[in-house]
């Protein structure tokens, strides 16, 4: 019974630990008109229409000078 228990917990663990990871995908925003945002993105295959994505703006770094 304990290891059934465990094997199902493992099986359980892998779908769930599967489906959660994002894959990271490079982009450029092209156009920004209200609430709607174009982008041009490489490696844009991995993403699927409808799917939820959350979208980080790149840190500028500073710069030091005389």
């Amino acid at each position: 019974m304990k290891k059934m228990l465990t094997v199902v917990m493992i099986v359980a663990f892998a779908f769930s630990a599967g489906s959660a990871l994002a894959g990271k995908v490079k982009c450029t925003v092209d156009k920004v008109d209200g609430e709607t945002v174009t982008m041009t993105c490489k490696k844009a295959d991995k993403l699927k229409a409808g799917e939820k994505v959350t979208v980080k703006a790149a840190k500028k770094k500073a710069v030091e000078g005389c």
